[in-house]
């Protein structure tokens, strides 16, 4: 009978604790969110499953000698994992609709206004002295990054600033990411009239294969060398693209865009689960990250409406100012997101292409605002 109670009391479900098992509840909810509802299934997929590990008792698997501890050392400290998918999404993007209607870069880097608003809030919140809600300076940054709605970004940025809260911010950023269809909307109504929603947009010009293999380099030079903190994002995502628009690597950038960043995206999902255990999560810190986190996703929407609304004060050729919304880095969803509400208000209305633009550029912005919080803060 006491071998029977000490086999017992070994077992993890014995050493339960509360903490854990809402822990395992909240992930299969994230589970559940991507197979029914199809939210970022490719991430939280992997997220809700390795916080499943994570929070089962003597398992340890998220401990540094647990399988997840390993692949977490070898892929968040380093920055391997967001790198290597920041080459992937290199080479699935399109720089032809930036690169045609240049003035989009305006949209994308107005919309990293909710990045540094958002940091100023933080620090703001911090003075008021509420308890769970104080935070020094490198976690209001890596809390503000959520705002570009790019989650390798805000990993990258946070494992570098505050480690310690890679788990919330990094679910934050891709829940919100998942959410853009229910988030942006309301905004983008609430902020722009009919008619401003139904303008139609003139067609883009060409863009010569040259024009394409050039920019990425160009790309790559002026950021790394006026931002070097910025340069580890930047170049891999610039690389990916020179590949992809090089024509003549063909096996390289099927790999990168599918088996590679693939397999980095099932490593990276089960590592930012890993940090999703009961006692680094549920804390009053973690609420405050995720109502920070959409104010910063709420503001960079609303600014690049705003943005776009104030290009056409001064522009013979208007811009839809849906597009603006898209200046967030969630690529390719925050551009459809603006076709859609786009085509409510003028069915006639195509703005697909035309909000690729401002959404490439975004993901410029974000990488930039990476470095520059890096460069003051780090």
């Amino acid at each position: 009978m006491e071998k029977l109670l000490v086999l017992w009391q070994s077992t993890g479900l014995y050493q339960l604790q509360a903490g854990q098992a809402l822990m395992i509840a909240v992930c299969a909810v994230l589970i559940f969110l991507a197979i029914r509802k199809g939210f970022e299934p490719l991430l939280l997929i992997p997220i809700g499953f390795g916080g499943i590990l994570a929070n089962i008792p003597v398992a340890d698997m998220a401990g540094a000698a647990g399988l997840l501890g390993m692949l977490y050392e070898v892929g968040l400290p380093t920055s391997v994992f967001p790198l290597l998918i920041f080459m992937g999404v290199g080479a699935m993007t399109d720089f032809g609709p930036m690169l045609a209607n240049p003035k989009t870069l305006l949209l994308g880097a107005a919309a990293q206004f909710g990045i540094f608003g958002t940091l100023l809030g933080a620090l703001a919140l911090t003075t008021l002295g509420i308890p769970g809600l104080e935070f020094t300076i490198k976690e209001a940054a890596s809390i503000a990054i959520i705002g570009g709605a790019d989650g390798p970004t805000s990993i990258f940025v946070t494992s570098r600033l505050a480690p310690d809260l890679l788990g919330p911010i990094a679910v934050a950023a891709y829940s919100y990411m998942a959410l853009v269809p229910l988030i942006q909307p309301p905004i983008m109504r609430a902020l722009t009239t009919k008619e401003e929603r139904s303008i139609v947009m003139t067609q883009l010009r060409h863009v010569s294969q040259a024009e394409k293999i050039i920019f990425p380099i160009v790309l790559c030079l002026l950021v790394g060398l006026l931002l070097p903190d910025a340069a580890p994002l930047v170049g891999m995502f610039a690389f990916g693209n020179l590949m992809r628009e090089s024509g003549v690597v063909e096996r390289l950038v099927d790999t990168t865009r599918n088996a590679l960043i693939n397999i980095v995206t099932i490593a990276l999902g089960l590592t930012v689960g890993s940090k999703l255990s009961a006692d680094a999560f549920l804390q009053m810190k973690t609420l405050g990250i995720l109502v920070l986190g959409m104010v910063a996703f709420s503001a960079g929407t609303a600014s690049g409406l705003i943005m776009a609304k104030i290009m056409n004060k001064f522009s013979k050729h208007k811009v839809n100012p849906l597009i603006g919304s898209a200046g967030v880095s969630a690529v390719p969803m925050a551009a459809r997101v603006a076709n859609k509400v786009g085509l409510e208000a003028n069915p006639q209305n195509f703005l697909l292409m035309h909000a690729m633009g401002p959404n490439v550029a975004g993901v410029i912005g974000s990488a930039v605002a990476a470095g520059v919080l890096l460069s003051f803060v780090g």
